[in-house]
């Protein structure tokens, strides 16, 4: 197996992207994919694959004879543990451009510690984290569940009223709500107003597939379902939150609910989603709806 570096003028950092880059990025990224069964950005990473300047985000490309064939992206938005994420064309690998793109972004981010993500528990990610001293610390479930078998119904909430999103007016009223259900999540909780309208700007978004939860004339919890275009289409449960104030009364399994029900009624077959593997109470649930592990992403410190 070949390790060696390629020279140094091959990685190249930016602060942007040029509108050619950020067509090859997305392109080797599909590429990847592709081969891997797995994307190999997650979807915050990809959403800042643009020409657009961001003040938190540096961009690092590797290029041999013109080509772009490796990409990492750096996000400080954490100032304290900047994250990583990492892409290399599958016919450019075994020639050091993973290792050489990892270590200008450690050198990038020093002396704070750096979070590297590998999407699927992949054998050749966890050798690259290993030679490159970073230790496995957080785990992200994938999980599954097939659409065409029951669904229990829709419990009532005493007191709650769930209806869709409404783009215009739920704002800012669903990102003080996101805030406090997510305090302690490391990325969700964080979302900005660009962040939200950098995906209801997406072809995916759908308000009708955005649940919320009012009670006393406030938003107390939400639901958002996502589909992925494919062959076929399959369903997600984006992600679920809940106010601090409201848990304990089931508002979680009936917003959960609702949302399989909807995506169901599209006539899609199947639904995945993601969670900590850290949060047991979520699994249950999700468990006993009917979900299974199938993958799991690793985030790796170093």
């Amino acid at each position: 197996m070949n390790h060696a570096s390629p020279p140094d003028d091959a990685i190249e950092v930016a602060s942007t992207l040029r509108t050619g880059d950020v067509a090859a990025v997305r392109e080797i990224v599909s590429a990847a994919a592709a081969a891997d069964g797995v994307t190999p950005l997650h979807e915050p990473a990809m959403l800042q694959v643009t020409t657009e300047e961001q003040r938190h985000v540096t961009h690092l490309i590797a290029r041999t004879d013109g080509r772009i064939v490796g990409y990492a992206q750096l996000d400080r938005r954490d100032a304290s543990t900047p994250h990583l994420e990492v892409v290399v064309t599958p016919d450019a690998r075994r020639h050091g451009f993973g290792g050489a793109l990892v270590a200008r972004a450690q050198a990038a981010a020093s002396p704070r510690p750096l979070e590297l993500w590998s999407h699927g528990d992949r054998p050749a990610a966890a050798a690259l984290a290993a030679r490159l001293g970073f230790l496995r610390v957080r785990e992200l479930w994938l999980m599954r569940r097939d659409l065409d078998s029951v669904l229990p119904p829709v419990p009532d909430v005493d007191s709650v009223r769930i209806r869709a999103f409404r783009p215009g007016e739920d704002e800012a009223d669903w990102l003080r709500l996101n805030a406090r259900a997510f305090a302690e999540h490391p990325e969700q909780g964080e979302m900005t107003r660009a962040d939200l309208d950098r995906r209801m700007a997406q072809s995916w978004f759908d308000p009708a597939g955005f649940f919320v939860a009012e009670r006393d004339d406030e938003l107390v919890g939400f639901h958002w379902t996502k589909v992925h275009a494919g062959d076929p289409p399959i369903g997600e449960v984006y992600v679920v939150g809940v106010d601090p104030d409201a848990q304990g009364i089931g508002l979680g399994r009936t917003l959960t609910l609702v949302g399989l029900h909807h995506l169901r009624d599209k006539g899609l077959a199947s639904v995945v989603l993601y969670v900590e593997a850290s949060n047991a109470a979520a699994i249950a649930l999700y468990s006993r709806l009917g979900f299974k592990h199938t993958d799991t992403d690793v985030m790796y410190r170093g």
